[in-house]
């Protein structure tokens, strides 16, 4: 069968149709979390489309040089960057953010979208665990069958799995938890605010100052740890999932003021937040194998799909949890 090459014409002429698209120069997005991973992936797309950004970030000194590097960068699209680094978890550090967002934006500003990025929350387990011997004793059947010892083996597996050999992850010593410390209420309180209600804060006090544009989004990132259990992951699953049901209300309670509520599930990434859930080698070596196009999911497909959902034309997609993983899920 003879290939119809302007298929293929058709998806590049699209490509630079979107290129092309820019919001109003009065638009401002708010990003709380957006000093890396996916909020600073979604500002620089954002920028690219002349969407003007107020990033709130929490992040020490030590990162300063890093994150304003990026931020310059950013101001080099030719849009307005209004960068706070404090505490936007807080009513007092929110407010200050709105205040001043208030005065940059003018008389003729206005919030096309919140997008909530935030990674701050509990990894404690919930009870002792014990390290499964089967890793060890499939690689002692392997030793035994190649006349090697259990040392040379185990060398051998975890050198390859480091090497990008994903398939190898259930031959490797599992990860090791702190077990000197459990989940208590303090840690379930404090990240379900983080990571589920905060959002909810944001988008009252900015309805109330009447910041929002008369067609505005409400974003907010999730991840297959909503249903599937991860050792360490309980608060901030149970967050996940306060995040999802908060942002339906949103969706019907917001409705009739031109607002929009959707959630984004993001597959795997290799991020800063990623990387510090225990295990998390393991989650991308298991990811990238499932995965239907064969890699994690970058910052950046993500930031693709937030800037579609700003757009006009996204406007009937509202209460929805939208997938930004490449089919992992269904894998």
């Amino acid at each position: 069968m003879p290939i119809d090459y302007n298929i293929f014409r058709g998806a590049t002429h699209l490509r630079v149709k979107t290129a092309m698209i820019k919001f109003d120069s009065n638009l401002w997005a708010v990003i709380i979390g957006g000093s890396s991973g996916m909020g600073l992936a979604a500002a620089k797309k954002l920028a690219s489309h002349g969407m003007n950004l107020c990033i709130v970030h929490r992040d020490r000194r030590a990162a300063a040089a890093r994150i304003e590097s990026a931020f310059e960068k950013i101001r080099q699209s030719n849009v307005k960057v209004a960068a706070f680094n404090l505490d936007g978890l807080s009513t007092e550090g929110r407010a200050q953010v709105l205040d001043a967002l208030t005065k940059a934006m003018g008389d003729c500003g206005k919030i096309k979208m919140i997008l909530h990025a935030v990674a701050f929350g509990n990894l404690k387990l919930l009870a002792p665990s014990e390290a499964s011997s089967a890793p060890r004793l499939a690689r002692k059947k392997i030793a035994e069958a190649l006349n090697i010892s259990d040392h040379d083996i185990k060398e051998i597996v975890d050198k390859a799995f480091e090497g990008g050999a994903n398939a190898l992850h259930t031959l490797t010593d599992p990860p090791e938890y702190h077990i000197g410390q459990f989940l208590d209420k303090d840690d379930f309180s404090h990240t379900l605010h983080a990571m589920g209600a905060n959002i909810v804060e944001w988008a009252q006090d900015i309805f109330c100052r009447q910041l929002f544009a008369q067609d505005a989004r409400i974003l907010s990132l999730t991840s297959e740890g909503n249903r599937v259990a991860w050792r360490g992951y309980a608060a901030v699953s149970a967050a996940k999932a306060v995040l999802e049901s908060v942002s339906r209300s949103m969706a019907v309670e917001f409705a009739p003021y031109g607002i929009r509520s959707n959630v984004i599930q993001a597959g795997v990434a290799d991020t800063a937040a990623l990387r510090m859930i225990p295990g998390s080698k393991h989650i991308k070596a298991a990811a990238n194998l499932r995965n239907p196009f064969g890699r994690l999911t970058t910052p950046d497909d993500v930031a693709d799909v937030i800037f579609l959902l700003c757009l006009d034309e996204a406007a009937w997609i509202n209460g929805a949890i939208i997938c930004a993983d490449g089919g992992e899920r269904i894998a």
